[in-house]
């Protein structure tokens, strides 16, 4: 599951033929990690589990941290780009054939994509804090968010940077131009919820 990467740049406009959707799920204090970088059992709901597969499956790339992954059965067939400052550009990556490690300082998201084969299609933006940062000001199409508003993570990672007190996930999402759709119940012993964030329509 998402942790936070070593990556921060900005990706700039986001290419045209590309869909980008981010995945989270928060504790109540806007964390989707412990103080450690670990994801607690607290963040772990089945309900979000199964969603957050399904929709993987239907990503045509992953794009993640180095620290991030999403430990399902089918992870290791999807196409991956993994965030690192190690390299100039775009590279192959030793540790999973089907992905590529890439520096969006040295290579756009068009150039990492096509180093896959892709010319097009939809981008699964899986996080940690610097990875849904990047895509924010690139513009998301979308955000699923998760809350698990039993989970309390201080100190923890938080899913943007720039969340804090008076100053939460769904504000950040708003400054950006998303805009929620219906709250969804996961699980309500734990009072698990699911809000898709959607692009606002220009006027």
């Amino acid at each position: 599951m998402p942790e936070p990467s070593d990556h921060q740049a900005d990706l700039g406009r986001k290419p045209g033929p590309y869909r980008v959707e981010g995945y989270a799920i928060i504790s109540s204090d806007g964390m989707i990690a412990d103080a450690s970088g670990g994801f607690p059992d607290s963040l772990m709901i089945d309900a979000d589990k199964e969603f957050f597969a399904r929709e993987l499956d239907r990503a045509d790339v992953v794009v993640q941290g180095r620290n991030s992954y999403e430990h399902q059965a089918n992870s290791p067939n999807r196409l991956r780009l993994v965030l690192t400052r190690k390299i100039a550009g775009v590279a192959p990556n030793p540790d999973t054939p089907k992905s590529r490690l890439w520096n969006p300082a040295g290579a756009s998201l068009e150039e990492a994509c096509a180093a896959l084969g892709l010319a097009g299609g939809l981008v699964g933006v899986i996080g940690g804090t610097d990875v849904f940062d990047l895509f924010l000001e690139a513009g998301y199409d979308a955000f699923h968010l998760s809350r698990a508003d039993k989970a309390i993570l201080p100190g923890g990672r938080p899913v943007f940077s720039q969340i804090g007190p008076g100053r939460t996930p769904e504000d950040v999402l708003t400054e950006y131009g998303l805009e929620p759709g219906p709250t969804q119940l996961l699980d309500d012993h734990h009072e698990a919820s699911l809000v898709t964030w959607t692009r606002k329509p220009s006027t």
